[in-house]
């Protein structure tokens, strides 16, 4: 019981950050029909920005203004470089998100060195939040589930509640119109892309002293975050909510299960051969290709995804 329930929380802990990182990604997709691969940079940089921050003024001013740099960052990349290779297509888009994505790993490099830096918990937030059963569940945890939630309120309240998310959804699907009506949508896909990048650079901030700070933090969870959104559903906020649950539980599950695939198969009634490779294997060996096999079951069974749109 105490195995299921912790590692539920710790589940649920990494599939709101997930959720955070995805759903800037899913929001830049549906508005703009880009797929940014340079996403999990912005990660990176809001990690980096909230260390450096951090390290002058504190934790807290980090927090806020952290995100707000890497969202000009990123609202100053889509005006002076997205925009403009838009016109050349999809594809010529697909390439510059790909180079940047390089680029902000290279330039990270050269300002922060290639080793890990020194951003730690802050004091107030290191401690035990409650004690269930024998394990203690730290306060900096249920500090980035209460973000995460804070988040996505905050999100779906500005998407449906206030004039600038109807005009934000409207753009979404008859941008003539909206631009008919006096509204400058070039300027509202700038707001939406840099929106998109902060809430990605929120994500480094509360992520970055979790885990580890370096330059290959990007790469580390950029693939993961495709696969969210493309098992939510492309362009499903609802459905990236969803799938980061989802995989963070199935991530934390599998790596803290140690039975081997043939006890797996046999409780569904197939035999493995004995001694084959397959068989040797366990649960926690293949847990980080688990979210990778439910995308391609996916993308079999359900190539919309989970909460995905129809396409008519």
């Amino acid at each position: 019981m105490e195995f299921v329930v912790i590692s539920l929380l710790n589940g649920i802990t990494y599939g709101l950050l997930l959720f955070m990182l995805s759903s800037g990604l899913t929001l830049i997709f549906s508005m703009m029909g880009v797929l940014n691969f340079a996403h999990a940079g912005f990660y990176m940089l809001g990690a980096y920005f909230a260390y450096q921050i951090s390290s002058w003024v504190g934790f807290w001013p980090g927090l806020l203004v952290a995100p707000l740099l890497v969202g000009v960052v990123g609202a100053m990349i889509e005006r002076y470089g997205l925009r403009l290779a838009h016109k050349f297509g999809h594809v010529a888009e697909l390439l510059f998100t790909f180079g940047l994505a390089f680029l902000v790993e290279e330039v990270v490099r050269l300002i922060w060195g290639n080793s890990s830096v020194d951003y730690p918990i802050p004091a107030e937030l290191d401690g035990t939040l409650f004690t269930l059963f024998s394990t203690d569940f730290p306060i900096y945890k249920g500090f980035m589930m209460l973000i995460s939630v804070g988040m996505l309120v905050a999100l779906y309240g500005l998407l449906t509640r206030t004039r600038i998310g109807l005009i934000i959804q409207a753009a979404l699907t008859k941008p003539d119109m909206v631009e008919a009506l006096g509204h400058n949508v070039p300027r509202i896909f700038m707001l939406v892309f840099g929106g998109g990048t902060a809430l990605a650079g929120l994500a480094g901030v509360i992520g970055g002293n979790a885990f580890i700070t370096e330059p290959s933090m990007a790469a580390a969870v950029g693939s993961i975050v495709f696969v969210v959104v493309v098992v939510g559903g492309l362009g499903s906020l609802g459905g990236a909510f969803v799938a980061s649950l989802l995989i963070g539980c199935i991530q934390t599950f599998s790596v803290a299960l140690s039975i081997s695939v043939t006890d797996v198969f046999a409780l569904v009634g197939i035999a493995l051969p004995q001694g084959s490779q397959i068989s040797r294997l366990t649960i926690t060996q293949l847990a980080p290709v688990l979210p990778y096999i439910l995308m391609v079951g996916i993308l079999i069974f359900r190539p919309r995804g989970l909460m995905g749109a129809r396409e008519s």
